[in-house]
């Protein structure tokens, strides 16, 4: 199914998804940003595990000994006004860039209200275009790839806008969770009544025609795609960037959660002269 197609719907999936109150989508409130001011903040790459501070030791970062002062960080496909606004309040200088603009409407709400400064760019992750090379000295991406459907043209673009020892904080979903049949698991109360329903790598579009996707975007959301641990890490390295550091996380209340990790968040750093 056309690539291009499948962005366009995801971006305005992800418009309804915000304008519904989903959980990704509610931003953050004053006294997180005023505590993040105070030097007293943090993070999530995925669902509940806060990013190590360690995780943002930066030799590209115009000081490394401030903190995040005056470092330029993109969060990529990270609006909703969570993340960028604590780490612009943090002290460093951001961008948001998202397809959706109702998640970057949040993003843009928290910086005006509490005078931020974050620059807020619409477009699709594939492409930062937008960007000259090494802009960056941080990308900041949680878990929303799987709503990409190439993995490699993200991580490509992603080590063009970093400076040489840039780092990138990424945040990738588990592509096994993708093996099971998703109503059948958030029903079941035992793991004998997990059904394996999909062959990997697993997308959304599989099997589908087009008025099948459309009929599943109103009723179930973004399309999501599986992507394998190769095309998230092994893609990452292909790019450029060497891993430095990993660790996984699960969501809250899942009871899959507790027999496998349900993702998964890699440091990584851009190689000189790559």
């Amino acid at each position: 199914m056309d690539a291009d197609w499948i962005k366009q719907e995801n971006r305005a999936a992800w418009d309804r998804e915000a304008a519904a109150g989903n959980p990704w989508s509610i931003p953050v409130g004053d006294d997180v940003i005023a505590a993040a001011r105070s030097g007293e903040w943090s993070v999530v790459l995925t669902y509940a595990k806060p990013v190590p501070r360690a995780w943002f030791a930066n030799p590209a970062a115009p000081d490394p000994a401030a903190g995040l002062k005056g470092t330029r960080v993109l969060c990529l496909a990270s609006g909703g006004g969570q993340q960028a606004p604590v780490l612009a309040a943090a002290g460093a200088t951001v961008t948001s860039f998202d397809a959706s603009a109702e998640q970057l409407a949040r993003d843009a709400e928290r910086s005006l209200s509490h005078d931020l400064g974050i620059r807020t760019v619409q477009g699709y992750m594939d492409d930062l275009g937008a960007f000259d090379d090494a802009s960056f000295d941080l990308c900041f991406h949680p878990v929303s790839n799987t709503f990409a459907p190439e993995l490699e043209p993200v991580w490509h673009e992603i080590a063009r806008v970093l400076r040489p020892g840039g780092v990138l904080l990424a945040g990738f979903m588990n592509p096994d969770l993708y093996l099971f049949d998703v109503a059948t698991e958030e029903a079941a109360t035992s793991p004998s009544e997990f059904r394996v329903a999909h062959r990997l790598p697993y997308s959304d579009t599989s099997g589908r025609t087009r008025d099948e996707v459309e009929a599943y975007l109103a009723k179930d959301g973004p399309v999501q795609h599986s992507h394998s641990l190769v095309g998230q890490l092994g893609g990452q390295l292909s790019a450029g960037l060497r891993l430095t550091d990993l660790y996984d996380d699960t969501e809250p209340g899942r009871l899959i959660g507790e027999f496998l990790p349900m993702c998964f968040s890699s440091r990584a750093v851009r190689r000189p002269g790559e």
